[in-house]
């Protein structure tokens, strides 16, 4: 009999938009480090892989104002994880942090620290930008242009990987006399050079448990298909049903094999959001609630100026949408939020189609169109929709998140992670002692150091 795949679970802590129920009287701060322990401890209490945090480096603006639709403020990632890395034990740690305006050294030294804080548990979400908004708060004094900025990235993770391996796993030894020395002279040596970067020296950070920390990554062009399957340990997917999950997992993997790469040596995990009642009905009554909550006529129109790049303010949210089309010349309207509809015009024309044939208001197509394909159901119904989604190949797991920070999880870990247990697709315990050895990564050499002697950048 074929043994069933095991689901990969993360957990995430909303908190950078319109998807947190702020206004819900249970609500928690979105700052109090009580907030992230909380669900990071629920979380490993229902044996979940990682615990994923979410970065921006701007407060988003709308025109040239503060958004008042977001949650303003999250303390820096790093640090919340490195804290978080003592009060959990078997739990992966995972941050996004920015390669476009972060300096290689420096992100190793500081992702290689956490590893050795944790135990081996550090992973890295890899982003890029492009704009000048972000880039201004940085020395790099603006912004990269946006056809570089996978080239960056490719050689900053590259330069990331060469740092790690300047080290191996004997290089350090104790002596009773002296204490710890070097093994081998030629430790934490390193050269890396590209047309992003020109960098040497010796890193001060022997190996990390891992080895490598774990990277994960976004991307839907081909372009950043490419990159993940050459590069990254985890893709996110945006798509949360079959068949086009299933076609997004098939691709990336295949694309992995091109480069030389097993298909199990990268993981394809979209988020997704969760509904439970008692019955079916109540759990589609309480999404309906919570999802009219989330957006509201204001923030609908705030959705739309992105993608129209206008003031909509002037029109009905409870109306049709906006008659006018976009204007992608003007300055930004909405600032420090990814742009994911890069065509507007043609994204445009698509809800104009939509709206007209489902009957939908411009508050109802925001809502139709920026769900995260939620789970909604009774417990065993939602535990079926993962465990089917999975075992067909839609993905090798999910991100899980709530609506309710930070106690929305252990609703989930209380009432469906059983149930996935018991079908045979979720661990009742951890047996690794990495992130690499939950998620079911390959080893690493041990000796990277010796046996690549001139340690040449990793392509994947």
């Amino acid at each position: 009999m074929t043994r069933k795949k095991q689901v990969i679970l993360g957990a995430y802590l909303g908190g950078v938009n319109h998807h947190t129920a702020w206004w819900h009287p249970e609500a928690g701060s979105q700052i109090d480090f009580s907030s992230f322990e909380h669900t990071a401890r629920t979380a490993e209490r229902g044996k979940f892989d990682f615990f994923f945090l979410a970065e921006g480096l701007a407060l988003r603006e709308r025109a040239g104002k503060v958004f008042d639709q977001d949650i303003v403020g999250r303390p820096d990632t790093l640090p919340v994880l490195a804290s978080l890395a003592a009060v959990t034990t078997h739990l992966g740690l995972a941050g996004t942090i920015n390669a476009t305006f972060n300096e290689p050294y420096e992100l190793a030294r500081q992702l290689a620290s956490l590893d050795h804080l944790s135990g081996g548990r550090a992973a890295w979400n890899v982003v890029t930008s492009f704009d000048a908004f972000t880039g201004r708060n940085f020395r790099r004094g603006g912004f990269l242009q946006r056809s570089e900025r996978y080239e960056r990235a490719a050689e900053v993770i590259d330069a990331l990987r060469t740092l790690w391996d300047s080290w191996d796993d004997a290089d350090i030894a104790a002596d009773p006399a002296t204490g710890r020395f070097l093994t081998r002279p030629d430790a934490g040596a390193f050269r890396v050079q590209g047309n992003q970067l020109d960098i040497h020296g010796r890193f001060t950070v022997p190996r990390s448990p891992q080895g490598r920390p774990v990277i994960l990554q976004a991307g839907v062009s081909p372009e950043g298909r490419d990159f993940a399957a050459s590069r990254s340990d985890a893709i996110f997917s945006p798509y949360g049903s079959l068949p086009e999950a299933a076609e997004f997992y098939k691709d990336v993997k295949s694309r992995a094999v091109k480069f030389g790469r097993h298909p199990d040596d990268i993981k394809i995990l979209p988020s997704a959001s969760f509904v439970l009642g008692d019955t079916e009905a109540e759990a589609q009554e309480l999404y309906r609630e919570v999802r009219n909550q989330q957006v509201n006529g204001k923030t609908a129109l705030i959705l739309l100026e992105q993608i129209w790049n206008r003031d909509l303010s002037a029109y009905d949210p409870e109306g049709p949408l906006p008659d006018i089309d976009p204007d992608p010349d003007a300055p930004p309207f909405i600032q420090g939020r990814a742009l994911v509809h890069q065509d507007r015009f043609a994204t445009v024309a698509a809800w104009r189609e939509i709206a007209e044939a489902k009957k939908l208001t411009l508050r109802e197509l925001v809502v139709d169109q920026f769900e995260r394909g939620p789970l909604v159901g009774t417990p065993a119904q939602v535990a079926e929709q993962i465990d089917s989604f999975v075992q067909n190949d839609g993905s090798d797991g999910l991100i899980i998140g709530s609506h309710l920070v930070p106690t929305g999880l252990d609703e989930f870990v209380d009432k469906v992670v059983p149930l996935l247990q018991e079908r045979g697709s979720l661990r009742e315990d951890y047996t690794g002692t990495t992130l690499r050895d939950n998620l079911g990564l390959p080893a690493l050499p041990r000796n990277p150091g010796r046996d690549q002697g001139a340690l040449p950048a990793a392509t994947g």
